[in-house]
């Protein structure tokens, strides 16, 4: 059924709309990097959904979501330094505080599962929104409460991934807490 494509499709667009991102700070294009990272954040959020909806998810579609998100991710602060300079100096420990945030929990996955884990949790979910508008008021209106407070809040992701990845005797994707994950190991 072709509908069943469709997140992974989303998931892909993400992956090959990265580099995309990156050439539109490269070449000083800010309305397509906000364009794109806006596209990219939508396809995040529909992927799953979709997923869901179709009551198709797979471990595939996790891995792909994950994929895409570590790209736009990735892929984001560096286009934002080459767009924003300033805004990028002025905050630069919080840009690194996430970006490290970030990457502890895969780091502790890597060791235990010798894999990226691909969680999804619920708190993960909401980070990733606080942190969506937190980017966007940042760059967009020189406000930077609001992405202050997600950089905050993501270590309360890293808590919940890393116990996740100590709870979970074996790497599984779209445990949505620490609740489901002591309920998988039972």
């Amino acid at each position: 059924m072709v509908l069943h494509y469709i997140p992974n499709i989303l998931s892909l667009f993400r992956i090959f709309a990265a580099p995309f991102l990156l050439l539109s700070g490269w070449y000083d294009l800010p309305i397509l990097f906000f364009i794109l990272l806006g596209m990219m954040l939508l396809s995040d959020l529909l992927d799953g959904i979709i997923a869901r909806r179709i009551d198709h998810t797979t471990e595939r579609g996790s891995r792909l979501d994950s994929y895409g998100d570590i790209l736009t991710y990735l892929s984001t602060p560096l286009a934002v330094w080459w767009l924003w300079p300033d805004i990028v100096k002025e905050e630069l420990y919080y840009i690194i505080a996430a970006i490290v945030i970030y990457i502890v929990p895969a780091i502790f996955s890597f060791l235990k599962f010798g894999q990226l884990a691909s969680y999804h949790t619920w708190i993960t979910k909401i980070a990733a929104v606080l942190m969506s508008v937190g980017v966007v008021m940042l760059l967009g209106f020189d406000n930077h409460l609001l992405f202050h407070s997600a950089v905050y809040f993501l270590v309360l992701v890293m808590v919940e991934n890393i116990a996740i990845t100590f709870i979970l005797p074996k790497q599984k994707s779209d445990i949505y807490s620490v609740w489901h994950a002591w309920k998988e190991r039972s």
